[in-house]
């Protein structure tokens, strides 16, 4: 399916999603927080969709935001979208948890979690995956400073 008719499917999934194709292969779609869980479970169950593998998903810091973006596939269509979600709070950072939909997203959401401290509502086991459970901070956020291994001139 084409990225024209894929928007024109998924522009009916949710209030407000913005698309974009700009430098990618892909359709990107970007959607608000509060909409990303029903949204992407849409996007698995309809019938002309079925984005059933979420074959990547990073943690992003832009800045002034960060947020989750998820690379979809359907496996029976071979069709792909980019998913982005956003969120301006970086003290108390949450998304929802997609792992319910997609299951691989379990361990993505712990490693996003881990380095950019993305906390994910009804995730079932969030904890840290790859840094130690006393580390202080999260390293792959453009505010952090590994004062450990700083060089001091």
């Amino acid at each position: 399916m084409k990225n024209e008719e894929l928007q024109n499917i998924i522009n009916g999934l949710g209030e407000n999603l913005e698309f974009s194709e700009e430098g990618s292969e892909y359709l990107m779609i970007t959607v608000s927080k509060e909409q990303l869980h029903a949204v992407c479970s849409k996007l698995k169950t309809d019938p002309d969709l079925k984005f059933d593998y979420a074959f990547c998903i990073t943690g992003m810091d832009w800045g002034e935001e960060l947020g989750v973006i998820y690379h979809l596939e359907s496996t029976e269509f071979k069709h792909a979208i980019v998913v982005k979600v956003k969120t301006e709070d970086r003290e108390n950072p949450t998304l929802d948890s997609v792992c319910d939909i997609w299951r691989t997203a379990e361990f993505h959401e712990m490693e996003i979690f881990d380095f950019f401290g993305i906390k994910f509502n009804n995730h079932p086991n969030l904890k840290r995956l790859f840094l130690t459970p006393d580390w202080v901070g999260y390293p792959l956020r453009k505010d952090y400073v590994d004062e450990a291994n700083m060089i001091v001139k």
